[in-house]
């Protein structure tokens, strides 16, 4: 799905700051968050890092700007939690003493499943990635799109993150390294700078 979770190559946000030595916890809430996020995505419904990080993105776009890294992970705990049956709302709201917003509802119900397949790319193939908008959940960044590169390497098989976070299937789909000229995807990019990208087969045209 397109939202506010995909900002790659895109303006308007101010200068990204970079804080020198970064620990991996600010907080120990964070701590307790990320264990309890492992133990929700755990006793879910067909868990899957894919369904976990759609719950990310589902999360209104006001509040996904104004959270913490970790607040993304709780409350994408928490709304699988409530979706599974595993908690209602009025329980977390209780626990937190007030209001707790969880992520909006899915809108993809289900999703077509393709044929597993052997890798049709190598290394060196121009490819073209497919313009594509899917309603639900992908792995194919927006600024790729309808954009051509080169791959640079195949990376094994992986589950299509678009099928399992939506369904109980597991399509195992040739990862290609893909590398992007910045003059390819911005225009105005710096002459020579490059961008790799990860790409599933099933988002790869021919070029």
């Amino acid at each position: 799905m397109d939202g506010v979770h995909d900002l790659g190559g895109r303006q308007g946000f101010g200068p990204v700051v970079v804080e020198q030595d970064e620990p991996v916890f600010h907080a120990d809430w964070e701590r307790v968050a990320r264990a309890v996020t492992f133990a929700a995505v755990a006793n879910v419904d067909n868990p899957s890092t894919s369904k976990f990080r759609h719950a990310i993105e589902r999360m209104d776009p006001a509040h996904y700007l104004s959270s913490s890294y970790y607040e993304h992970w709780l409350t994408a705990a928490a709304t699988l939690a409530v979706e599974a049956g595993l908690v209602t709302p009025e329980a977390l709201e209780a626990r937190a003493g007030g209001p707790f917003p969880v992520s909006q509802p899915v809108l993809v119900d289900d999703v077509a499943v393709p044929a597993q397949r052997s890798a049709r790319f190598g290394v060196g193939d121009r490819v073209r990635v497919r313009n594509m908008h899917p309603g639900g959940h992908t792995r194919c960044p927006g600024y790729v799109r309808d954009k051509v590169g080169v791959v640079t390497s195949l990376e094994g098989e992986w589950n299509i993150p678009d099928v399992e976070a939506h369904s109980h299937a597991r399509v195992p789909d040739a990862v290609y390294s893909v590398r992007f000229s910045t003059e390819e995807l911005w225009g105005d990019g710096e002459p020579g700078a490059s961008v790799n990208v990860d790409l599933w087969d099933c988002y790869l045209e021919p070029a």
